[in-house]
């Protein structure tokens, strides 16, 4: 067994160095060769973290997480095989390689199966500034979460609290294939979060608020989190239910992603070539207004989706979803592009922060546009029918009243069709939310069923 080399990060242990990762890829694919298998691809990967939250001005948990794993996938012709373990030893390696090429021998031929094309591989992997360690200790972490919660507390109206937490995460991943691809990705992420409750008996409201970034001076405060997370719990008190009617709808940015979540699933190469979509063949239609863009940026520098390549090797490129409101391309592996008679897409693991562009309102001025209607601040359920496009999701907010807030709203459903919410997109906020891999500003839609009482 070797020695494995590594590199201090002091963010919850040290992680290996990438030589040793791609030792042990390279050895799995060559095993994999000699075993008999006509391709191969592996991946290993270490991630170290630290997590902390506390509870009422008290320590509630301290966990240090050590993950690592190497998964491998062989081909024997059009068979297909996987394996994966978390012990890095040389003979464990040979062990797991040959169960992965025991399981492809009894496994049925499927003429999509394969590496992606050799072509298609990255050549140029530029530093996308990923890897920023935060050299944070268990107490300086508890520190930063007291802080956090103390400044939710600190208006009295805040009768309880669910905690805060902060957490550090690095990580090491190396994927090769036979191909002769072989590459090395850093990458950290480190969030705060706070999370409380306002009123009492039945009359309780609970909000929260959070930041992540890839490296520790990019975060909010831990104060500015816990009174964000304060005010927005604040806000909800004496929350209730509307008449039922029909309005406009503004989605607040974190909610306005899962409406771009739902168009990539019905998108994504497994719906299309299961004919498990309501878009399934609906590539080059208009389904949106023309000024609505949504696109892959998968080289910006620090982001949460930023990657060079997919995880199948296929090197990312900037690329349109939808331009002019029109559906310009699919979410595609190379599996689902076999399927399809088509191209990987460079999605395999998902899209690369898919980005809906902003417009040039604030949320004060997209109030003033609706008018009258509901802002949904929190959505609740799955009951979404990605065959159909049927929608209807529980959703909390506020009702809003000659372009101002008039009360806090909870337990109505939102209803109607992806396809109709698409197309009904009047306007695109300026307040773009970049914590997660798809990045949304606020989206105001025309008109929308909201039951309430």
């Amino acid at each position: 067994m070797s020695s494995v080399p590594v590199q201090s990060d002091r963010t919850g242990g040290d992680l290996p160095a990438a030589s040793e990762l791609e030792r042990l890829v390279e050895q799995a694919l060559a095993s994999a060769q000699a075993e008999g298998a006509t391709a191969a691809e592996a991946g290993a990967s270490v991630a170290d973290g630290l997590s902390v939250s506390v509870r009422g001005g008290e320590v509630e948990t301290v966990e240090y997480q050590r993950d690592r794993s190497l998964a491998i996938t062989v081909f024997i012709g059009q068979r297909t095989g996987s394996a994966a373990t978390s012990d890095f030893r040389d003979e464990a390696v040979q062990d797991t390689v040959a169960a992965a090429c025991r399981i492809a021998r009894f496994t049925a031929e499927d003429p999509y199966a394969g590496l992606a094309d050799a072509e298609l591989m990255a050549r140029e992997v530029p530093d996308l500034d990923l890897y920023h360690p935060w050299g944070l200790d268990a107490e300086a972490a508890i520190e930063r979460a007291l802080a956090c919660e103390h400044a939710a507390r600190a208006d009295e109206r805040i009768t309880n609290t669910e905690g805060a937490g902060v957490n550090a995460h690095a990580a090491v991943s190396t994927y090769g294939n036979t191909h002769g691809f072989l590459q090395t990705v850093h990458g950290t992420r480190h969030g705060i979060d706070c999370a409380v409750i306002a009123g009492h008996g039945d009359h309780m409201q609970r909000d929260f608020w959070y930041t992540v970034a890839r490296a520790p001076e990019d975060l909010e405060s831990p104060e500015a989190v816990g009174r964000r997370a304060a005010e927005r719990t604040i806000a909800r008190i004496g929350a209730d239910q509307i008449a039922t009617t029909e309005c406009p709808v503004l989605f607040v940015p974190e909610m306005a992603r899962s409406i771009v979540g739902h168009l990539v699933g019905a998108v994504r190469g497994s719906a299309l070539y299961r004919e498990a979509t309501f878009l399934a063949g609906r590539r080059g239609e208009q389904l949106f207004p023309e000024f609505v863009r949504i696109h892959e940026q998968p080289h910006l520098p620090r982001a949460m989706g930023s990657c060079a390549f997919d995880r199948e090797g296929v090197a990312t490129a900037p690329r349109d979803l939808v331009s002019d409101g029109v559906l310009r391309d699919y979410v595609l592996d190379s599996y689902s592009a076999r399927r399809l008679g088509m191209e990987t897409t460079g999605n395999a693991g998902g899209v690369h922060n898919l980005t809906l562009e902003p417009g040039d309102e604030d949320f004060e001025q997209l109030l003033a546009r609706m008018g009258t209607g509901l802002v949904v601040t929190e959505m609740m359920g799955m009951g979404v029918n990605m065959v159909t496009g049927d929608y209807s999701r529980g959703a909390a907010g506020y009702w809003v009243e000659n372009g101002r807030i008039a009360q806090p709203v909870q337990e109505v459903t939102v209803a109607g069709t992806l396809e109709r919410m698409f197309a009904g997109i009047v306007a695109i906020g300026s307040d773009l939310d970049t914590r997660a891999n798809i990045r949304t500003p606020s989206v105001l839609i025309d008109r929308l069923t909201v039951a309430g009482s």
